[in-house]
């Protein structure tokens, strides 16, 4: 198995493959952009209506390109079948959740079923025709780069690259409506036509996929990397250009994998490569992933024992909890028989000190108080500058009165 997709992922598999893989690179980061700008403004589900809306208008084309040479598996044929067949239904979507009281969500579902139950039926009705080339179709549905010639592989890596270069060009115009159209109204952004232009180019990855992931598996390719993305970083602009790279890396490890033999679907492989990053983002990630989450809620939850421990202390009240008692004793702050060392006492006046300057703070300055995160367990001067806390060190005073 190894010395089957080694040379594909050198690149050293021969001419075609390396076309291929690099045409569902291309896709991918394409892909994984655009998926990005539509996760952004909350559609990925129009990108499900529209897969499965390219099936009738495939299978349209491959009965006439069939009944004109015989052979249906013209690959531009295909495509503009299935682009005309998206763009009608795109046209349908739009048209019922704004002319009717349906939603978006209950016109996509709408489109959706009837436009892939019409293609069953014509595969159905094609799988009796006197053409040759209909198991080919198939392919179409779950994706299959085995035997795709050259000049394919080079139309689909060339369409690819011009819907990066399209997507990276409309970039500002995309993060701007999809975080504030009304400010990009005021400056003079279009946002119906960039919305418009956002659905296009997405429909574009849809039916540029239709022969690598197949149209059933392609909505996946839009979703995944961008959510994988959102793990790693806040910022938009990051997001979008990492949603790219790890596209276009799910992508190359799909094709990878699939040239190892000739049965395994390419669309398959490249979404559970998708997947198994989403998993390692879900899980690893510095910020938001479940291990670091775990790790800071330990993290916090120490905060809190140490700080109550402290509070208990200059109170002079009794410690029972054990990981209390562990963390002030790992601190110095207790000996092993519970009594407090001089390095202890001294924090704990600090920390009885500080408790009384947060909830004067929060007295004062309730709205305020609200938006600080966990205020009360971090060092008050790390949180307000000293002029606020020489404001509330006087009025502590004052509020004790005269010795």
């Amino acid at each position: 198995m190894m010395d089957a997709w080694w040379p594909a992922l050198i690149f050293s598999a021969g001419y075609n493959t390396t076309l291929v893989t690099l045409g569902a690179m291309l896709l991918g980061a394409g892909a994984g952009m655009i998926g990005a700008f539509v996760l952004l403004r909350k559609r990925s589900l129009v990108s499900d209506a529209i897969t499965h809306a390219t099936l009738p208008g495939l299978a349209l084309a491959f009965v006439l390109i069939g009944t004109i040479q015989g052979d249906g598996r013209w690959l531009p044929g295909l495509l503009l079948g299935a682009a005309l067949s998206a763009a009608l239904g795109l046209w349908l979507v739009q048209w019922i959740s704004a002319r009717t009281r349906l939603g978006e969500d209950a016109a996509i579902g709408a489109v959706l079923s009837t436009f892939f139950a019409f293609g069953v039926v014509l595969i159905t009705v094609i799988q009796s025709m006197n053409v040759t080339g209909q198991s080919g179709l198939t392919g179409y549905l779950v994706g299959s780069t085995a035997g795709m010639l050259a000049v394919e592989a080079k139309l689909i890596a060339s369409c690819a690259l011009g819907l990066l270069l399209a997507v990276f060009i409309l970039r500002r115009e995309f993060l701007l409506v999809c975080f504030d159209p009304e400010f990009a109204q005021t400056q003079g952004v279009n946002t119906g036509r960039v919305d418009l232009l956002l659905l296009l180019l997405l429909m574009a990855v849809v039916v540029i996929g239709l022969k690598v992931t197949g149209l059933i598996l392609v909505v996946a390719l839009t979703i995944t990397p961008p959510v994988s993305a959102r793990f790693w970083t806040n910022r938009p602009p990051r997001m979008v250009a990492l949603a790219a790279v790890l596209g276009a890396l799910a992508a190359y490890l799909g094709v990878t994998l699939s040239s190892a033999r000739a049965s395994l679907p390419t669309g398959s492989l490249i979404v559970l490569s998708a997947f198994a990053i989403f998993l390692m983002s879900f899980l690893a990630a510095p910020r938001r992933g479940v291990f670091a989450s775990l790790l800071a809620h330990q993290r916090f939850r120490r905060r809190v024992h140490l700080r109550q421990g402290l509070l208990s202390m200059s109170r002079s009240e009794p410690i029972f909890d054990g990981l209390t008692l562990r963390l002030l004793r790992r601190a110095g702050h207790i000996r092993r028989d519970g009594v407090a060392t001089a390095q202890g006492r001294t924090a704990a006046r600090e920390a009885e000190h500080e408790e009384r300057l947060w909830a004067l703070y929060r007295r004062l300055y309730p709205g305020d108080a609200l938006h600080r995160e966990h205020a009360g367990l971090d060092p008050i001067a790390r949180v307000l500058p000293p002029d606020a806390i020489d404001e509330l060190e006087q009025r502590l005073l004052a509020s004790r009165g005269p010795a």
